[in-house]
């Protein structure tokens, strides 16, 4: 008799589960997306005890007819594919039919729906995979699928359940997910009858990243959005003041489809480069639209993940659109979040969420100072490379945009964000966004500034403001002011920035001029150091080393380029031999990120260090340079610069204004 027959049908289901429904979170992800297929407006997940005891979805979605119901809980029953050829054009967030069969494998589940053509409704209840109840119902609008007991007859899985605290917070998770992914549809959250999350469904991401981390934080967002051939994406990221200690806050959101991309999620870090501290994070939703043939979601059992056919071409435009929209919106850090009151102005019409910051134009104040021709950062430093000394840089005209912008539409979108979270009741029925346009109040703050006629700054314009040094603090901070407050500058940030982009410009030249040492160095390795090095002595030749081999395990260097840090040259060249050693297999490829490391390592050995004191004329010199670099708001090490108060700002903080 043969070994091999085949599974009963309910210890199918089973294994599936296990596949499927991993956790709670699970389930509510499963039936929130089904929801959601079935064209929802308006989900409710009501959850107890980190839903192990109860997990309640409603929505008001397309319901069923009792033969769909019974259907439903078959496995591989769909119907959002019929053919080998929708699976290469799948625009639904479910289609493989395994998630009520799973879930009713390992809980006890009700369901109740009824299609709106119909008068009845009809209710299932399903205990291990076995119908157990059937009959009609009066007629609701939509689905409700109510899992109890979760895990009752698998108490291995039950015993590997991690805290209530801990299911939850993948719930909440998992809803936030799908809440950024579909604005359009109001979400609510509940946990013991507690609210988590509710979104108003009006459309606008900006709401739901308020809903979710709050209003303080979504005003320091940066609305971002582009698009290719193939591809179509929009969406918001944080500035670069906001950041978190992990990755867990970027999401990637595709064809509606929340996914765990590594090379998105690496093509957004990339565009922030080094705007951002060692080891934190930035808060990102980004919407991206492509053709379905383009993406392949049936690669993972809970289709967290998916494969892209031109998946080098999105990560290159991704991380060029966040480098341009970070450029827009990088600032000087003002650490007062007090503002002038507001005045309430009512508006008939409610404006569009504009995906572009407004710029301001340079104040009158400001027409009688005379433009001076631009220097660039390797003219205005070379000198103070060479002969170890500050020296003076032309600045060019005054740029105040950054500092005293008006009031950006993601700010005032939120205002009206706040209004109708404060006002409004939870309505039980969705009705159309344009009925409440005409009710709503916007907050604007009033400014005498004439909006710019080009909204582009120009070369000759800089993002920092001129600056007057007045002094120091414990010789590491400079206290400068202007007419628009006070501003407090990191003397060691600022110049590594300098140097940063000094000694990249260096390092991305084709040739490197070297200057012989007067007594050649040499280094000492074990010898299975000695063996990677020697493979890779043209990598080091190609940062302008003179460098061979001299002996079974040393090395011998006899000249490095002349604007090597001075005084640090040999410490400078053995980081750069560990950087070669701990390179992986394929150098190359490393070459780029090799270079970062060494100018931003070469940039902190040559900057001034705290407790140095400057002269008036060094303070002037440094801030003037600082002006000249392309990124001024931020060390190679993500680290701010300067931050800015503001007149408004010190009379707040001394109650000269109430």
């Amino acid at each position: 008799m043969g070994k091999i027959k085949l599974l009963d049908e309910h210890l199918a289901n089973m294994i599936a589960a296990g596949e499927v429904v991993e956790r709670p979170a699970s389930v509510v992800k499963e039936l929130v997306e089904n929801a959601i297929d079935a064209g929802a407006t308006k989900v409710e997940v009501h959850v107890e005890e980190g839903g192990l005891e109860l997990i309640r979805i409603v929505d008001d979605g397309q319901g069923m007819d009792r033969e769909d119901c019974r259907l439903a809980f078959e496995r591989h029953a769909t119907s959002k594919i019929g053919s080998t050829r929708d699976l290469f054009r799948i625009r639904t967030l479910g289609f493989r039919g395994e998630t009520l069969p799973s879930i009713a494998a390992v809980s006890r589940v009700e369901l109740t729906s009824s299609p709106s053509s119909s008068q009845v409704g009809t209710r299932l209840g399903i205990e291990g995979g076995q119908i157990v109840e059937e009959r009609d119902v009066a007629t609701v609008n939509g689905t409700e699928v109510c899992v109890r007991s979760l895990f009752y007859n698998t108490p291995a899985r039950l015993k590997y359940m991690k805290s209530i605290a801990t299911e939850i917070s993948h719930i909440s998770d998992y809803v936030n997910r799908l809440a950024l992914t579909h604005p359009d549809i109001s979400f609510i959250l509940t946990h013991n009858q507690k609210n988590l999350l509710q979104t108003s469904g009006d459309g606008k991401l900006l709401h739901v990243m308020a809903a979710i981390y709050g209003v303080k934080m979504a005003k320091l967002l940066l609305p971002i959005s582009g698009e290719t051939l193939d591809f179509r994406w929009s969406g918001l990221i944080s500035k670069t003041e906001v950041t978190r200690a992990n990755r867990s806050y970027l999401s990637t959101l595709v064809n509606g489809r929340y996914i765990r991309s590594y090379a998105l999620n690496n093509a957004i870090m990339r565009g922030y480069h080094t705007l951002l501290p060692i080891g934190r994070y930035p808060i990102v939703a980004i919407q991206i639209e492509m053709d379905p043939t383009l993406v392949d979601v049936n690669v993972h059992p809970a289709k967290l993940e998916a494969r892209f056919s031109k998946e080098d071409e999105l990560c290159q435009a991704i991380e060029q659109s966040v480098k341009e929209t970070l450029r827009q919106g990088l600032g000087i850090v003002r650490p007062m979040t007090t503002q002038p009151k507001a005045k309430v102005v009512l508006q008939v019409e409610q404006p569009q969420f504009d995906l572009q910051i407004p710029v301001r134009s340079v104040s009158h104040s400001q027409e009688h100072v005379a433009e001076s021709p631009v220097v660039s950062v390797k003219e205005a430093i070379e000198p103070a490379v060479k002969e170890a000394k500050i020296r003076y840089a032309e600045p060019p005209a005054i740029d105040q945009r950054i500092n005293d912008r008006p009031t950006s539409n993601v700010e005032s979108d939120l205002d009206v964000f706040n209004v109708q979270m404060e006002s409004e009741p939870v309505r039980e029925e969705r009705e159309p966004v344009e009925s409440d346009l005409a009710e709503r109040v916007t907050l604007q703050e009033q400014d005498n500034v004439e909006q710019p006629v080009n909204e582009s700054p120009t070369s000759e314009e800089s993002a920092v403001p001129v600056l007057y040094p007045v002094g120091q603090v414990h010789g590491t901070y400079i206290v400068a002011q202007n007419d628009t407050g006070m501003y407090l500058i990191d003397q060691h940030a600022a110049q590594e920035r300098i140097f940063y982009e000094y000694f990249m410009e260096k390092l991305r030249q084709d040739s490197i001029a070297s200057q012989l040492m007067l007594f050649p160095h040499t280094v000492e390795c074990t010898a299975a150091e000695a063996a990677r090095l020697e493979k890779r002595l043209p990598l080091l030749q190609s940062f302008g080393l003179e460098i061979e081999s001299f002996g079974n395990r040393s090395f011998i260097i006899r000249a490095h380029p002349h604007w090597f840090p001075e005084g640090a040259e040999l410490e400078v060249i053995e980081e750069l031999m560990q950087f070669v050693l701990e390179a992986g297999e394929s150098v190359q490829a490393d070459v780029r990120q090799m270079r970062e490391k060494a100018a931003i390592m070469m940039s902190c050995k040559a900057s001034i260090k705290a407790n140095r004191f400057l002269t008036n004329a060094e303070m002037e010199s440094l801030l003037n340079q600082l002006r000249l670099t392309s990124s001024p708001f931020t060390c190679p090490h993500g680290r701010p610069i300067i931050i800015h108060f503001s007149a408004y700002d010190l009379e707040k903080m001394f109650k000269r204004v109430m």
